[in-house]
């Protein structure tokens, strides 16, 4: 059985779910060869305290069939940090499948790798992805040629079911949606296009500093790396 490697970035104050979620999925994949893949092998502490300890490093790992880039609070050190960058464009150069979670978009285009690409993100970053030539998609998975976006956090799960799709056919990722119980029935309305709209506004305006402070972020790594990679 050919083995598909698959990597997935962690790095610390990132979201757990962004990254835990898809890998649920995509480690049933058969043949899936799993990376986690950060700066060292000491563990990564998420957002909310949960330690994820990697397997392979920046400098060490493997060329990837599938790269995953997830997001959270942590993914804004990511938009100046070079070594990532240039890591995501020389697996870009091979892998069948350049992907994200939740604002792990950003730091793709950061990397000059969503340029006229369609793609998604948290819906409260959506309005960043113009600034690195991407075209925003108000949708929980979005696939654009090689490149696949989730949305924010629990829309990974979703987007783990549309790669396991793509590598290894519907009904290797329907067998993995029946084995996991995958059969979501949510209480409350999760997208801003159906919540409460004062909820919404809430906390928009609660995380109205953060965003500023991103969006500062977003236009810095776009001035700063301006010549995009072609891959």
């Amino acid at each position: 059985m050919n083995r598909i490697r698959i990597g997935l970035l962690a790095f610390p104050h990132m979201t757990q779910l962004d990254l835990t979620g898809p890998y649920e999925v995509l480690a049933r994949i058969p043949g899936a060869e799993i990376h986690i893949v950060a700066d060292s092998l000491a563990p990564v502490v998420t957002d909310l305290g949960l330690a994820i300890v990697p397997t392979t490093t920046l400098a060490k790992a493997p060329l990837l069939d599938v790269v995953l880039v997830p997001g959270g609070p942590g993914a804004d050190s990511l938009l100046r940090n070079d070594t990532v960058l240039d890591y995501l464009v020389d697996q870009a150069a091979h892998a069948r499948f350049l992907t994200s979670v939740c604002t792990g978009a950003l730091v793709l285009g950061a990397a000059g790798l969503l340029r006229g690409y369609r793609a998604t993100t948290h819906w409260l970053a959506m309005d960043l992805l113009p600034i690195f030539g991407a075209i925003p998609v108000t949708e929980r998975v979005v696939v654009d040629r090689n490149r696949i976006t989730g949305g924010g956090v629990t829309a990974g799960i979703d987007f783990g079911f549309t790669v396991a799709t793509e590598l290894a056919g519907e009904r290797a990722a329907r067998t993995i949606s029946l084995a996991i119980e995958y059969d979501p029935q949510p209480p409350f309305p999760g997208s801003p296009r159906a919540a409460n709209r004062a909820l919404v506004e809430t906390i928009t305006a609660a995380r109205a500093q953060l965003q500023a402070e991103r969006r500062a972020a977003c236009l810095a790594a776009a001035a700063r790396r301006a010549e995009p990679s072609e891959q």
